[in-house]
Parts: structure tokens; C-alpha cells; sequence
């Protein structure tokens, strides 16, 4: 029972549903990216190679996919207990071979990749004619997995880099708005630098605290007018090109 309640929690934590307002103080943030990728996931098809993959948090997203490979780095910024790897790369050379994947996808790992185009040339490299790039990649979000966090782009310094190596953006979406974001971060210093840490108490200033001040924001987001000038994150599809 224990086990299932520690999945579930897990699992709220990327798949977004109701319940998540009320126990994660990433609401925000999560609920973009999970509605994001959720909208794409469905369009990609055939052989998946999920680059950076964790614990591969959006697979059940992808349920066109004839077959799902996840491969990360072994030295990171995070331990990988939780992880689900197939395979392991050196940060250089992908193991497959040319042309091998109708798709890759990228979750909020391209931040932590010092040598970008060179990936994405190695990403192109494994992907057949026309195939797929799903990513996304923050913008406004702290410091983490330190000391392997090296860059923020914009959405049009992410396109840009694209463009360079050898994609073609086909779509480009900023995942939560100006206030939205502003939310974010200060519920995120709230949760983490000001209330007490603790198993009972932290889940008590979860529900006492955190979860009415993220009612609050998404309150006052639909009243608020709508700017995109500063946000979470970037979701981003591009094909290969060449």
C-alpha cells in the first residue's frame, strides 16, 4: 500500500491531474509542460529514443510509439535510484547506429548539456529523414542538478540553434504565462528557502500554505491580462532536415 501511495506521489509530480494543486508546490510549472507534451505525445510515432531520459516520466504520454529507448548520461547532477536507462552514452557518441529513430525527446535536459550543438548534430545523426525532436527546456527556473546546469535560451535562441544544426521548427509554445511564472517562482523560494522542512509539517505547509497561494495565482491569472514575455519553459517540435 505504501508503495502505491509512493508511485502515486511520484507520478503527480509529471502527470498532472487535480489532485496535484493540492500536493505539489510545482503545480504550475508541471501542469505546462504535462499539457504541452500531452497534446504533441500522441502525433509521434515508430521508434522513440527518449535523450535523458530519468525515470521516463512522460512515456505512457507516447501511445503511438512501436518501441520506447531511453539513454542518459551516468555522471550527473541527479543519482539515477529512480531512473529507467536502457542504455548509458559517454556524452559524446550515441550507441545506435545512423538513421535509427523516428523520434527523439528531451525533457528539461538540454539546460544541463554544455556541448548543445554537438548533441544536436549526434541527435540528428540517429534520426531517419524527416524525424522528430520533442523538447522542452526551461526558462525562468533556479539553479539545479549543480554543478551540471549551464545555460537558459530564450524561444528564439533555442530556434535559432535548431535552425543551426540541422532542424526545421514545426512548433514552438511558452508553457505558462508572465504571472503564471512570477507565481511559480515565488511559491518555489516560499516552499523550499521559508517554510519548516520536515515528513508531518512539510505536508501540513503543503496544504495550509502553498496550496491556497497557487489557488491564489491561478485566480488572479485569469483575471490578469496575458503576457508571454517571461515564462517556465519552452516546448518545441522540429523535424530533421538534413
Amino acid at each position: 500500500m505504501l508503495s502505491m501511495i509512493k508511485t502515486r506521489l511520484r507520478s503527480e509530480s509529471f502527470l498532472i491531474t487535480p489532485l496535484a494543486v493540492v500536493i505539489n508546490p510545482f503545480y504550475i510549472i508541471r501542469k505546462g509542460l504535462h499539457e504541452s507534451i500531452k497534446k504533441i505525445a500522441p502525433t509521434i510515432t515508430g521508434s522513440v529514443l527518449d535523450f535523458g531520459c530519468g525515470s521516463k516520466p512522460y512515456e505512457s504520454l507516447f501511445t503511438n510509439s512501436q518501441s520506447y529507448i531511453g539513454v542518459d548520461i551516468e555522471a550527473s547532477g541527479h543519482n539515477h535510484t529512480n531512473s529507467k536507462v536502457d542504455f548509458f552514452y559517454n556524452g559524446k557518441k550515441l550507441p545506435f547506429e545512423d538513421g535509427e529513430f523516428d523520434a527523439v525527446i528531451s525533457f528539461e535536459v538540454f539546460e544541463h548539456v554544455f556541448n548543445l550543438e554537438e548533441v544536436l548534430l549526434e541527435i540528428n545523426r540517429v534520426l531517419k529523414p524527416d524525424g522528430q525532436l520533442l523538447l522542452s527546456i526551461p526558462f525562468a527556473w533556479d539553479e539545479h542538478e549543480i554543478p551540471f546546469d549551464f545555460a537558459r535560451y530564450t524561444s528564439f535562441g533555442i530556434c535559432h540553434i535548431l535552425n543551426k544544426n540541422g532542424f526545421q521548427v514545426v512548433f514552438s509554445k511558452k508553457t505558462t504565462t508572465y504571472f503564471l511564472s512570477v507565481g511559480q517562482m515565488f511559491i518555489a523560494y516560499f516552499s523550499q528557502h521559508v517554510l519548516p522542512k520536515g515528513r508531518l509539517i512539510g505536508k501540513l505547509s503543503q496544504l495550509l500554505v502553498i496550496f491556497p497561494m497557487t489557488l491564489l495565482f491561478l485566480l488572479l491569472n485569469a483575471l490578469l491580462p496575458k503576457r508571454y514575455e517571461y515564462y517556465c519553459n519552452n516546448v518545441v517540435l522540429s523535424k530533421k532536415i538534413h
